[in-house]
């Protein structure tokens, strides 16, 4: 097979009922884009369902549809990762399996990309989601692009156009718990947006949930922002400067004999307030702390323990050292 001009990276889990409209559709894309030259990886992130066994089965018909499959769920942003890892193309677009990110937007990203731009992002401008959802959602957002990067889209996006030397820069600063999309961003290479209309699920439940939601914001605040550790030290010294004046106040009441000072009720409700913010503080002190020590561990980012459409994938290395990345036939 000649080398690819563009590599197509879509991480899923448990997405069988979608693989065959999505890689339809995605055929369908190569063929009206006669001067692409395509490979589509898809990374199974430790599925349940037959989703592997549904792309093995195209995989062997089609040799531009290649497959890593992990030995458990790893999360979307380290399949990502691997999927970008083993891209080829000169260009590669991430995007999801589940069709709410419709493929046809991969003419758009290709249209949109000319010369001097190497970051195409596909910006949402509508959600057919629930309430609940796009409340968290643009809470998210709206954090991002006050305190983290001010040119985050405002609807958030899940699709992405990469040239090689962004995979490339963005391979040699691998981070476990991270957002991939913010470390794009943290590059700084020349990016350009365009608009789409996120769409629904074809089939099955959304995997995205609550839990991953905030671990997600957790981990995009804390990789790419220092607000949160900022925050604890104006709390210090606010907390600290009222405790003085409220110290003031008790001794000048009692000395002057103004009134009696109050006793348990407001003893405990400071002691309880104070305590509480102090377990807050240490909770996000130890947010970072346990990142720091879960990068620094030699254990590999994720395993694969079988691939379609791959040349015999052995132990390979990150380009920095002590990063290593377990790779199975």
């Amino acid at each position: 097979m000649p080398t690819p001009s563009l590599s197509i990276v879509i991480p899923l889990y448990n997405e069988e009922p979608n693989i065959p409209i999505l890689i339809d559709r995605l055929l369908q894309i190569a063929k009206d884009l006669p001067d692409e030259s395509f490979e589509f990886i898809f990374i199974d992130d430790g599925s349940r369902d037959s989703s592997f066994s549904v792309l093995s089965g195209f995989g062997k018909k089609d040799e531009r549809i290649k497959v890593l499959k992990f030995s458990r769920n790893f999360g979307s942003h380290l399949a990502c990762l691997a999927g970008l890892k083993h891209a080829q193309g000169e260009r590669a677009i991430v995007m999801a399996a589940d069709l709410q990110d419709p493929p046809e937007l991969i003419a758009n990203l290709l249209q949109a990309q000319t010369q001097g731009i190497d970051v195409v992002w596909a910006k949402r401008e509508a959600r057919r989601e629930s309430k609940r959802v796009l409340f968290f959602a643009s809470l998210y957002h709206r954090f991002m692009r006050r305190f983290v990067f001010p040119d985050w889209p405002g609807e958030g996006a899940d699709v992405v156009l990469l040239t090689k030397r962004v995979r490339d820069a963005l391979l040699t600063w691998p981070e476990r718990n991270t957002s991939i999309f913010g470390q794009i961003f943290w590059l700084g290479f020349p990016q350009k947006v365009i608009s789409y209309v996120k769409g629904t699920r074809f089939a099955g439940l959304s995997k995205w949930n609550f839990s991953k939601r905030l671990k997600l914001g957790l981990d995009s605040v804390v990789s790419f922002s220092f607000f949160p550790i900022r925050l604890i030290s104006y709390l210090g010294m606010f907390i600290s400067l009222a405790g003085f004046l409220y110290a003031f106040l008790l001794v000048f009441l009692r000395l002057f004999e103004i009134t009696q000072i109050p006793g348990w009720a407001s003893l405990m409700i400071v002691v309880l307030l104070v305590s509480g913010l102090q377990l807050l503080m240490l909770g996000v002190i130890g947010e970072y702390l346990w990142r720091s020590a879960d990068q620094v561990k030699t254990r590999p980012f994720y395993v694969i323990t079988e691939q379609i459409g791959f040349d015999d994938i052995k132990q390979t290395s990150l380009p920095r050292a002590g990063r290593t990345i377990h790779e199975f036939d």
